[in-house]
């Protein structure tokens, strides 16, 4: 089924779908107005959705490009469609992209809890490079993770 998941970036009218997920995997989701205001051109942001065979979206991932750097915002697949690979295929999309545009290290953060989403984020070659203390609004720490890839050589 994963097969049949078409990963493509993220347009206007995907933001209610990408909300509806939003809402479905966290306790304290960005607003609708937020993933608006990502696509609004104003901000340095990519972002990537899962779209089903019938036209769901079924997940999404976004980025912030900051010179040199990714910083992943969020990563989020609606909970009927885990375990099907599309996560790893939203991240790997989103480093594709990042390296066609010059962009070789990606920093993101994830709750310690989220055992799935670290053993993801490490098979990608990320690696836990420190702490932010109490970063979740329910007091949860978050982990930052680094992907610090080397330079292409011309």
């Amino acid at each position: 089924m994963s097969e049949e998941i078409r990963i493509r970036r993220m347009r206007p009218e995907d933001i209610d779908g990408v909300w509806e997920v939003e809402k479905s995997c966290f306790p304290d989701p960005w607003s609708r107005e937020a993933f608006e205001a990502e696509l609004s051109g104003l901000n340095p942001t990519v972002y990537f959705v899962a779209e089903a065979p019938d036209g769901r979206v079924c997940g999404y991932m976004g980025v912030w490009h900051i010179l040199d750097e990714g910083h992943v915002t969020n990563v989020a697949v609606h909970p009927d469609y885990r375990r099907m690979g599309i996560g790893r295929r939203l991240v790997e999309s989103v480093l594709l992209d990042g390296r066609q545009k010059g962009i070789y290290n990606f920093t993101l953060e994830v709750r310690p809890s989220n055992e799935a989403a670290r053993a993801l984020y490490r098979e990608l070659g990320f690696r836990e490079a420190g702490l932010r203390k109490r970063y979740y609004s329910d007091g949860e720490d978050a982990l930052i993770m680094w992907l610090t890839e080397s330079l292409p050589v011309l």
